[in-house]
């Protein structure tokens, strides 16, 4: 090669260029396959007002409470079930709640041994059970946490408790609601 010469590109073979047909073919049939695959997808709303979810959860009557904590999860979960109306005359579902806390002191001064922070965790087991059949839909555990200052005023400290059971009571309602929304949702979508 002469150095007046110079060397050639390189060409791409790009194949779909060529053929404008091919490539529109081809866009089509890509876009035709993801649409058959999206066609099985059922994607509603699982907190919607209306619909067989919301009137299922309606029907949800809740076991009696055994404490102050378990009443407080217990009423959050009726007024979250059934949207403030109460609970129903004849429910299609039984939940069998059991609850549980504790005090978890985290921040220890060593000079007094006293905690001055800690944690109240409240802690709940569920059955969800369908009241014809008497067959379990759903059964979990979960948990919430909440976080408490303890003051040396005694009064002080019992409020402080009591106000942070009532936090993670509350939460710990509108996890479980989220769990039985889904358990709902999918034995009505089979």
């Amino acid at each position: 090669m002469s150095s007046s010469e110079s060397p050639r590109p390189t060409q791409t073979r790009r194949p779909m260029a060529r053929h404008p047909l091919a490539r529109r073919a081809f866009l089509a049939a890509a876009l035709a396959v993801s649409l058959a695959s999206l066609s099985g997808c059922q994607v509603r709303p699982l907190y919607s007002s209306d619909g067989q979810t919301a009137e299922a959860l309606k029907s949800i009557v809740i076991s009696e409470a055994r404490d102050r904590v378990e009443q407080e999860v217990r009423n959050s979960l009726i007024f979250l079930l059934a949207g403030g109306a109460g609970e129903p005359a004849n429910p299609a579902y039984r939940l069998e709640l059991t609850v549980t806390n504790r005090l978890v002191g985290v921040l220890f001064d060593s000079s007094t041994d006293l905690a001055a922070a800690g944690r109240v965790v409240v802690k709940a087991d569920f059955n969800l059970i369908e009241t014809a059949t008497g067959k379990t839909i759903r059964s979990g555990n979960r948990a919430s946490v909440a976080l408490v200052d303890l003051p040396n005023q005694e009064f002080a400290k019992v409020r402080a408790i009591r106000d942070a059971e009532s936090r993670a009571a509350r939460e710990l309602a509108e996890i479980i609601r989220a769990d039985l929304s889904a358990a709902v949702a999918a034995g009505h979508s089979r």
